[in-house]
């Protein structure tokens, strides 16, 4: 297994837990106004552990529902909770599920072109060959092709 390929299965293997992502949805009034209510600590007290007035608080506390606060920030908060601060990009598949689906783009768009012309010259490519055909065209001309650029 390639090197690309090994790290992709690792965070994988890793990220895998993680899902589903429901359940880490944010509360509607955000993570850092939920501890603080289901604690019972007012943001007086939330801003006199961060050393700012209860203005400030509100302020953090709305720039976290509004998707604004800096990492920084949420994390400087969630210590002052007592809490840890959680951050992870989590794929919506996996990795190898990813660079896959854009190879086969990437297959397909180019094979496109071949096709194309192919049907112009009467040797159009029969539908049970295609499949055999984008799985080499993966193989051969997209191994080692950055994938992510755009032509």
């Amino acid at each position: 297994m390639k090197p690309r390929a090994r790290a992709r299965a690792r965070l994988d293997d890793r990220l895998s837990s993680l899902r589903p992502t429901q359940r880490y949805a944010v509360p509607p009034r955000g993570w850092i106004r939920a501890i603080r209510d289901a604690l019972g600590m007012s943001g007086r007290q939330l801003g006199k552990r961060l050393g700012i007035t209860p203005q400030s608080v509100a302020e953090i506390e709305r720039s976290e529902t509004l998707g604004t606060i800096q990492v920084k920030t949420l994390r400087r908060a969630a210590e002052a909770l007592d809490c840890t601060l959680v951050y992870a990009l989590v794929p919506n598949a996996s990795l190898a599920a990813t660079v896959e689906a854009r190879a086969r783009k990437v297959a397909l768009r180019d094979l496109a072109r071949v096709s194309h012309s192919m049907a112009l010259e009467d040797q159009a490519v029969r539908d049970d060959d295609l499949e055999e055909r984008i799985r080499a065209y993966i193989e051969q001309a997209l191994r080692d092709r950055d994938l992510w650029d755009e032509p």
